[in-house]
């Protein structure tokens, strides 16, 4: 393989995740750059907690990109990955790019599995989401209820587009070698802190949005009352303690090194969404 684009003629790549956040998007990413793309998810047959679904899923495809539930960082993520990863690469499909989280210790085991496995591995190491307030449990609370909480301080975060990843993705994949053995590292335009993410999108909807901070521990029992299992709440606990300390309080080059932009802006987020009716009640 050289450092050419690579030929995307009758290229396969397995997007697990498909009808999720990030892997919807890498699909039809992949799918506008000409490649074939096999959706893996429970509705398609394939489990990350069942090894048995994994080889019929894998089994003829080019690469794969690997976004793991619930977060790459928690309890039994390296171990899966670093199988699936093993897996498909006796299987032949050694071009392998994994979802990480910026900032996550937690998230070094599972990256260290998927290099260890023999793959031709990219790890995409992302900020926070964007659509994490357009999609997801957040979206509810400011919809329904006009107000987010969540433990995240004033502290600032360049939220990033995770179409942005997408296409950070699929240009790892028809690079050639070029980012094989690369950690990317990718993130938003500009810092806010969640409390200004909140006010740009009142100020666009004309709704009276507030943002509410509480502890990580209030944060954990509200997520028990919710039903959320204890050792998920734990994990997660963990990682907002992690990544919510100010150390992703900074920029990130990776979305311009790898697509030669800039990254989308917040702003450009928010007037879409807004135009789209997610924040109405």
């Amino acid at each position: 393989m050289t450092n050419t684009t690579r030929n995307t003629q009758g290229m396969t790549v397995v997007v697990t995740g498909a009808s999720g956040r990030t892997g919807s998007r890498v699909a039809r990413a992949a799918e506008a750059a000409g490649l074939t793309v096999r959706a893996a998810s429970r509705a398609t047959g394939f489990d990350w907690w069942d090894r048995s679904t994994w080889a019929d899923t894998l089994r003829g495809a080019d690469a794969a990109y690997l976004a793991y539930p619930s977060d790459v960082g928690a309890p039994g993520a390296a171990e899966a990955v670093g199988d699936l990863a093993r897996e498909a690469v006796g299987l032949g499909v050694r071009r392998l790019v994994l979802l990480s989280g910026r900032g996550e210790e937690q998230a070094l085991p599972t990256e260290e599995a998927l290099h260890a496995s023999g793959a031709d591995w990219t790890v995409v190491r992302a900020a926070w989401f964007a659509q994490n307030f357009s999609e997801g449990p957040l979206v509810a609370e400011l919809r329904e209820r006009g107000e987010l909480v969540f433990p995240a301080g004033e502290v600032r975060e360049p939220f990033l587009d995770v179409r942005d990843i997408a296409d950070v993705v699929v240009a790892a994949l028809t690079a050639g070698d070029r980012y094989v053995g690369r950690t990317l590292t990718l993130s938003g335009a500009r810092l806010l802190t969640f409390g200004e993410a909140v006010a740009e999108i009142a100020e666009a909807t004309g709704r009276p949005l507030t943002y509410r901070a509480v502890s990580t521990r209030d944060y954990g029992d509200a997520l028990l009352g919710f039903g959320v299992p204890p050792q998920e709440v734990t994990a997660l606990t963990e990682i907002f303690d992690t990544l919510l300390d100010g150390r992703n309080a900074h920029l990130s080059d990776g979305v311009r090194e790898v697509l030669g932009r800039a990254p989308r802006d917040f702003t450009d987020f928010v007037r879409e969404e807004t135009a789209a009716g997610t924040w109405k009640v």
